[in-house]
């Protein structure tokens, strides 16, 4: 294509200048310009090999291209209803602005969703509502082995690296964190200066490439570790296994992007493309992985330590149950990303058929440690399409303790859903290495939408919790969210799921839990 524009201008260029040699109107060739440019567009399509579009509709088939280039704005902005939309529907888009900006959100003349269509989930409201706390409550991270522990708000800022966002970008989400008191992950691409350089509190993400802390060879650094996580904005350190867009699979960061910065960041090479592997080098069993969130938290200082996954295999989660049982220590958190979630790029096919959702994913991981005797020494955060007050709330009563959002924080920040995030094109310049497109975003106004943005829905979390006579997230229960089957059937989560009870694995695993529970091996990931 850059052949044929090069041919077409040369042509056009050559015409101006015979017609201006030979004293003709600017007129006559202001007319016969567009006429040869466009006989010339058609002889190269037709002469062209690579499009069959072109070759059987010369020129005309370049709108074919061009619309198909703004399909995805013509979907978003002239033919998607409020509530249809993907992966975030326009209301949630809306709300999640308003708030950021401070302004009303809203809704008059009722609901526009369709109640009675099956998988419609609504939450259980009292005859006797409850006060709205003044305080939003906070979750206590750390176990009985943490020597550090730390208090975690309800809603914070997800994983998400510098290089695949911009640095201005993590500038905005960790000045709105310190401003709002909550946290922020890093996400697994290394522990850079705009992470520091606010103030904010940090949850410190490690993955397969030990970005951050990784010999020349590629291997966990423990002394560089242990540097990094000793500072002071560093909260808790976060090993990742796996992801909600991607588990089960690495990542590539192009050479073209790994610039001087993001190659100081990650202590790799300038220039080289980087690889994240597909499975971790510290571990390879259960027990070792186990263990190895230990060494993380004594390398820490004391610091909470804990691992992040989209679950999968509830046998092989059992596993890791039993290793915490024989090793005596477990994390002091997990983070359970669901399989609708993620902000990086994945193939299709695993971004929409790989790992549970994040419903399944955290009844598996709270009933699991219900049932062995562990959920009172480990928290659980919940990632994966939480936007809104009540996605807080149903994930609470599912089972987490408190919830954290990557893209509801990015569109505080300005992202505008253009789904461009992996070719360095953002528009808004949220995702993107490009400085020109970066300056776009103002870190002084973006910071306190973020800050606005997570307040307005903890406020809306609480008011909802209130209204359903609830005054703590600890006092949410199962029967308090209920999904309708089929236009005439609705059920609880208290009678679709199994609940365990404590230690029940330990004592008599129910029918439904006995095979896993027996199959699982602490000293190896079985399939």
């Amino acid at each position: 294509m850059k052949r044929i524009a090069i041919v077409v201008l040369t042509l056009a260029v050559g015409m101006v200048a015979a017609a201006a040699a030979v004293g003709l109107s600017p007129w006559w060739w202001a007319a016969a310009v567009p006429l040869v440019l466009l006989g010339a567009l058609g002889a190269a399509d037709l002469l062209q090999r690579r499009h069959s579009v072109l070759r059987n509709y010369p020129v005309l088939g370049h709108a074919r291209f061009l619309l198909e280039r703004i399909r995805p704005e013509l979907q978003q902005y002239f033919i998607e209803r409020n509530y249809d939309g993907r992966p975030f529907d326009r209301d949630v888009r809306t709300i999640v602005y308003e708030r950021a900006k401070g302004t009303d959100a809203e809704q008059p003349y009722g609901t526009e969703r369709d109640v009675y269509q099956p998988g419609y989930e609504f939450l259980v409201p009292s005859m006797a509502p409850c006060p709205v706390p003044k305080a939003p409550p906070r979750v206590r991270i750390g176990g009985p082995d943490c020597g550090r522990p730390y208090d975690m708000a309800l809603l914070n800022v997800s994983a998400m690296s510098f290089g695949s966002l911009s640095a201005n970008a993590i500038l905005a989400l960790n000045g709105g964190a310190a401003a709002g008191g909550f946290a922020h992950d890093t996400g697994e691409g290394g522990l850079s200066e705009y992470h520091l350089k606010p103030g904010g509190d940090l949850v410190w993400e490690i993955g397969t490439g030990y970005f951050g802390c990784r010999t020349p060879e590629g291997d966990f650094d423990p002394a560089e570790f242990a540097d990094k996580a000793a500072h002071e904005h560093v909260k808790c350190v976060s090993l990742k296994l796996s992801q909600g867009a991607k588990p089960g699979i690495g990542g590539v960061l192009p050479g073209a992007k790994v610039n001087a910065e993001i190659a100081k960041v990650r202590d790799v090479p300038e220039g080289q493309t980087v690889i994240s592997p597909p499975y971790h080098r510290v571990f390879s069993t259960p027990r070792e992985l186990v263990r190895f969130i230990a060494r993380m938290r004594e390398l820490s200082g004391g610091k909470p330590a804990g691992f992040k996954l989209c679950v999968g295999s509830r046998q092989q989660f059992l596993a890791v149950c039993k290793a915490m049982l024989s090793e005596g220590t477990a994390p002091d958190f997990i983070i359970v990303d669901g399989g609708e979630g993620g902000t990086g790029a994945a193939p299709l096919e695993f971004a929409d058929h790989v790992g549970a959702p994040l419903t399944e994913g955290l009844l598996t991981v709270h009933n699991a440690l219900v049932g062995a005797g562990l959920r009172d020494r480990v928290r659980i955060g919940a990632s994966g399409k939480i936007a809104t007050g009540t996605d807080l709330v149903k994930r609470l009563v599912q089972g987490a303790d408190y919830g954290n959002a990557a893209r509801a924080m990015m569109f505080a920040v300005g992202c505008i859903q253009a789904q461009r995030c992996h070719t360095n094109t953002c528009p808004t310049g949220v995702t993107t290495q490009d400085p020109r497109r970066a300056r776009a975003l103002d870190v002084r106004d973006k910071t306190p939408r973020v800050k606005r943005f997570q307040e307005a829905t903890v406020a809306s979390a609480l008011q909802l919790m209130a209204s359903m006579g609830v005054t703590d997230p600890a006092e949410l229960r199962p029967h308090m969210l209920h999904r309708r089957i089929d236009p005439h059937t609705e059920r609880s989560y208290a009678e679709l799921y199994e609940w365990l009870e404590p230690g029940q694995l330990l004592a008599e695993p129910p029918a439904a839990w006995a095979a896993d529970w027996h199959a699982a091996d602490p000293d190896r990931f079985t399939v």
